[in-house]
């Protein structure tokens, strides 16, 4: 294996809509943190009055899902031995890239903000060499320029698999590329779950993003005899 591609896909993760920005949570959240409601992150534990109004509101505004997730595999050993890229793809189509090396604030209101600035300008920082870029694209146009030799989805309806061998599966192949939702509820849109070579689950029931992505990276760094 040359590197591993990590994806979290269909994220929750945007800027508030138009249709809801004038709603009083979104607009009391955003002169609260010194912002305009359009330049702020949606998230249903500030926007929920709000987000019920919605199309798939139960599958958007959970930015710490992300948050969380990437704090996760990016202290891994995996990735500090630079055997590690992570994309962020969202339920709206763009996809984030991060520079192995970048070091995500421990305060989740200062990720939000990073991410904010993310949406606004495009990369972060705004000069200089970017350790967060943005761009307008889909899971399928993503995969095309990666040319994984394996497109795995991890997925509560997929093959049982012992955890330890999905590492393996991993480790044996040149190119992976292994796909996570980054959502908190459902399953995958028909267009990406089709992207798939192989779909996989490691349990009996639904697991958060967050311990499915922990779980891979030590698992693949185990079979590379890293950890």
């Amino acid at each position: 294996m040359k590197r591993l591609n990590l994806i979290l896909a269909e994220s929750a993760l945007e800027i508030v809509p138009r249709e809801i920005v004038d709603h009083p949570s979104v607009k009391r959240w955003a002169e609260r943190r010194g912002k305009e409601p359009d330049k702020v992150l949606l998230d249903i534990s500030y926007h929920y009055a709000a987000m019920r109004g919605l199309v798939n509101w139960d599958r958007r505004g959970r930015p710490d899902i992300v948050y969380v997730s990437l704090l996760n595999v990016l202290g891994s050993p995996l990735n500090r031995e630079g055997l590690l890229q992570v994309y962020v793809h969202t339920l709206n189509d763009f996809v984030i890239t991060l520079d192995p090396e970048i070091k995500l604030p421990r305060n989740y209101l200062r990720f939000l903000g990073l991410v904010e600035q993310l949406f606004d300008i495009g990369k972060v920082p705004p000069k200089g060499k970017w350790l967060m870029k943005l761009e307008r694209e889909t899971l399928k146009n993503l995969m095309e320029e990666l040319k994984p030799s394996k497109t795995i989805f991890l997925t509560e309806g997929g093959r049982k698999t012992k955890a330890g061998k999905l590492g393996v599966m991993i480790k044996e192949e040149e190119n992976p590329s292994v796909v996570i939702g980054g959502f908190q509820k459902g399953e995958f849109k028909e267009e990406n779950i089709k992207l798939a070579d192989a779909k996989i689950s490691l349990y009996k029931r639904a697991l958060d993003a967050w311990v499915v992505a922990g779980i891979v990276v030590h698992e693949v760094g185990r079979a590379l005899e890293i950890v």
